[in-house]
């Protein structure tokens, strides 16, 4: 309470409500790999054109480690269906024109349950792709999801596998009125980069090298009823791809625990050690490293995720000066914040500021 009592006066200073600081800590960001994977198929200019549109730098295809908020990579998404008349982003022979995602979200709603409207879904996608399509089985008490890729380019194929899964995933969970936890995501491909993102976007149990790319869920929740209308239906594709790709992204995991816990530390200038925070959750400090190290990430990088996404949104939506944003972050010296937005972000604070606004 005293760190809390200690964060007034800045947050008075900025002129920014607590509950500012929270919905800012809410903003998503997206990584930049999937910025760039979207626009490989495009010719430079209509890349250029869609960039602008989503309101996304050129420049920061060259900056691995930068994200982007969700608001624009769901932008992308759309501009680059525009641009190519394909709701997959040109990654399969046959294009998967706009309007096939909805006409199927129509064909799968009035399905009596989840395992009816999955098996839908993919013979819907089965028509709509040449190249990429799934297949449901059952495996002991286990539903799987699995995938059969025949696009040659190795990153397209990658490519193709994530937005496959994403689309389905994010279908079922809105057609079930919840999310669908996954107990294990399984990938044909060597472990990325950036396979963090995966704890956030499947699970948190991940297997890269298997002989395919596939999700797996407890069987019995295909036994759910489909709980979406016509009405609710207008609702979530007013919303997409970003209702799609975001609403129902993984929140069980230790990492999404930790995330909710630490969105509040935003603007208080002492931040709870992980001693602190495994005892609140009940489980020994070793316990709590190990089970952050086994989805791919660490409480110094999701402290580190937390500040980056916050200070993007700030970056991008507030008049507060780069040095307010710091102070609001938790850091002693402007310097400081510089350093660490660069490792980041590879760019400076002010030079992602105009690099997202423009020279206007």
């Amino acid at each position: 309470m005293a760190a809390v009592r200690r964060a007034r006066p800045l947050l008075a200073r900025l002129r920014l409500p607590a509950a500012g600081v929270h919905t800012a800590m809410e903003k998503d960001t997206v990584s930049m790999y999937f910025v760039g994977a979207a626009v490989a198929r495009l010719s430079d200019i209509a890349r250029e054109r869609v960039l602008s549109t989503a309101g996304i730098p050129s420049e920061l295809l060259a900056v691995p480690h930068a994200r982007v908020t969700a608001e624009s990579f769901a932008a992308l998404w759309l501009a680059v269906a525009r641009e190519l008349d394909d709701e997959f982003f040109g990654l399969d022979s046959r294009r998967m024109k706009i309007g096939s995602f909805a006409l199927l979200c129509h064909a799968v709603l009035n399905s009596q349950n989840l395992d009816r409207a999955v098996k839908q879904t993919l013979r819907g996608l089965a028509l709509f792709l040449d190249e990429v399509s799934g297949d449901l089985r059952l495996e002991d008490e286990q539903a799987v999801i699995s995938i059969v890729n025949r696009i040659d380019d190795e990153a397209s194929r990658r490519f193709a596998d994530e937005t496959f899964l994403v689309m389905v995933h994010g279908l079922m969970c809105w057609l079930a009125g919840k999310r669908i936890p996954l107990s294990a995501a399984e990938f044909a491909h060597s472990r990325p980069p950036y396979a963090q993102e995966y704890t956030v976007m499947y699970s948190q149990h991940l297997v890269f090298g298997a002989p395919f790319t596939a999700i797996r869920f407890d069987a019995r929740l295909l036994s759910m009823p489909v709980v979406q209308t016509a009405a609710t239906l207008k609702q979530f594709l007013r919303t997409a791809p970003q209702s799609v790709f975001l609403k129902y992204k993984n929140e069980d995991s230790w990492t999404a625990r930790l995330r909710r816990r630490l969105r509040d530390n935003i603007g208080v200038p002492d931040w709870p050690l992980l001693d602190d925070i495994a005892q609140e959750f009940h489980v020994a400090p070793t316990t709590l490293r190990r089970r952050l190290i086994a989805e791919g990430t660490s409480y110094q990088g999701i402290k580190d995720e937390l500040r980056r996404d916050a200070a993007i949104h700030y970056l991008c939506n507030s008049a507060l000066s780069i040095a307010d944003i710091g102070s609001l972050l938790g850091f002693q010296e402007p310097s400081a914040f510089h350093r660490a937005f660069k490792k980041w972000s590879g760019a400076q604070p002010g030079e992602y500021r105009l690099r997202q606004r423009g020279p206007g």
